[in-house]
């Protein structure tokens, strides 16, 4: 009997099936070998021969890893281990909120309730340990926030760079990323649907302040309080800005 054709949709689910056993072997191999961002990695033949799979499939494979920024591919130099940054992250995050246009304010609100969740979390962590220098820094901040207020400009850069100081002496490496991967998906959102900040700069840098005298204090319930106000606010302009976009 004539064996029959494979069809073109169970081609494509092999395809699929294969590039993902050669990924999930190439992150293995990082794994075994424990290499570093930038660490050179086997080339194609060698991935080949190794894995006994296709040029183009060890090419799709590595197409699909530096998506992910697992691998990163410099074409005539070789492919090398990648940055595994939330990049990712960041960009499915904010096409997941765009792609919402019929609840796309549930979606925006998702986002800052994570990030709000987090935050509350890790004031209460640093409320009780953070340096005089640390505290400084964080009033610094805020002065720069107050001087930027009072001549009526925004300051996302500065509100950016208070909440990553905030958590700095906890030493972990995620935290920043995970802050600034919100931060982005945020603003890009923005960006997108041209919405401006409905907030005046001189109540944003107030909310800041508060946030500072409660550390100052040591005061953990206040310090949390100052940063649930801080959502508020910014959950409110979002609103406000979302129901604009929305007038005809």
């Amino acid at each position: 009997m004539r064996r029959m054709s494979e069809e073109p949709g169970d081609r494509r689910r092999t395809e699929r099936r294969v590039s993902s056993r050669i990924q999930r072997e190439v992150m293995q191999l990082i794994l075994d070998r424990k290499l570093r961002p930038g660490a050179s990695l086997p080339t194609e033949s060698e991935l080949m021969e190794d894995l006994g799979v296709s040029r183009n499939s060890v090419r799709e494979a590595l197409k699909a890893l530096q998506a992910l920024d697992i691998v990163e591919i410099r074409h005539g130099y070789g492919t090398y281990v990648g940055q595994a940054s939330l990049t990712p992250f960041v960009d499915g995050l904010t096409f997941r909120t765009l792609t919402r246009p019929d609840d796309e304010m549930g979606a925006l609100n998702e986002i800052l309730q994570v990030r709000e969740v987090l935050e509350k979390g890790l004031i209460r962590r640093v409320a009780t340990t953070l340096s005089k220098p640390e505290l400084d820094r964080l009033e610094a901040v805020v002065e720069r926030m107050e001087e930027a207020g009072a001549e009526g400009q925004s300051f996302p850069e500065l509100d950016r760079e208070f909440h990553e100081l905030l958590y700095g002496s906890l030493g972990n490496a995620l935290v920043p990323q995970l802050l600034s991967a919100f931060w982005t998906v945020f603003r890009r959102v923005a960006r997108a649907r041209d919405w401006t900040d409905g907030t005046t700069p001189e109540l944003t840098a107030r909310r800041h302040r508060d946030i500072v005298t409660a550390l100052r204090a040591r005061d953990v319930e206040g310090a949390e309080r100052a940063m649930a106000d801080h959502f508020r606010g910014i959950e409110a302009r979002a609103a406000r800005e979302f129901g604009k976009a929305l007038d005809p």
